[in-house]
């Protein structure tokens, strides 16, 4: 079957890792990955809190600079027009659903900050942080790949950093809207890699 996107040279050209990496982590916290909330009890997503982890472990001994944020809100006004309706009985500042999976939690060495959007730049202190380091490759991990995983990774490239979206490390409700992002996403903005990937260039370039 014909692949018009292919045609018309969407995916044609590959980002590549650059000289300095930096590692992003999305809303790996309870809300998502508990099973004791709504939205957590995906296997698919608590794989990718398994493989983000193993990840993670490495970057930090490496001393990759990791970034790691969750989404709360003081109050139901202050939040945006969500249509998914759990988010304004859960994610209140304070509340154990916005704390991270301690899995992937090291507050000691990451970068945690609170946002409130979809993506994790939209009006927070995450491009500087970033910029701060002198990264220019930013490997996206966390959940909602189809959400805030998608936002964060389109942010990141226009943001102007070479941005690969880590497949085993981003986690989804559903598998066909993980993959539809995935294929989305790498038409366009990111490569799509494995941690694999993302560990074999910590280990050769850093």
């Amino acid at each position: 079957m014909s692949d018009v996107y292919s045609e018309k040279s969407y995916g044609a050209d590959d980002v590549g890792f650059g000289e300095k990496l930096g590692i992003l982590v999305v809303d790996f916290q309870k809300s998502f990955t508990d099973p004791r909330f709504t939205m957590g009890g995906s296997d698919r997503i608590d794989r990718s809190v398994e493989k983000t982890a193993i990840l993670l472990k490495i970057a930090r001994e490496k001393n990759i600079p990791v970034a790691s944020c969750f989404v709360a809100y003081p109050n139901v006004d202050s939040m945006p027009y969500w249509k998914v309706g759990v988010i304004k009985e859960t994610l209140f500042e304070g509340s154990e659903a916005v704390e991270l999976d301690p899995r992937i939690a090291d507050p000691d060495y990451d970068f945690v900050f609170q946002k409130v959007g979809a993506s994790a730049f939209f009006m927070t202190p995450c491009s500087a942080f970033f910029t701060k380091h002198r990264v220019d490759t930013i490997a996206v991990t966390g959940c909602v790949t189809s959400g805030c995983v998608r936002a964060s990774a389109v942010d990141s490239f226009q943001f102007g950093f070479r941005t690969m979206l880590v497949d085993d490390c981003s986690g989804d409700h559903d598998e066909r809207p993980h993959q539809d992002t995935l294929r989305d996403v790498g038409r366009r903005y990111a490569d799509v890699v494995q941690s694999e990937d993302v560990i074999q260039y910590i280990m050769s370039n850093q």
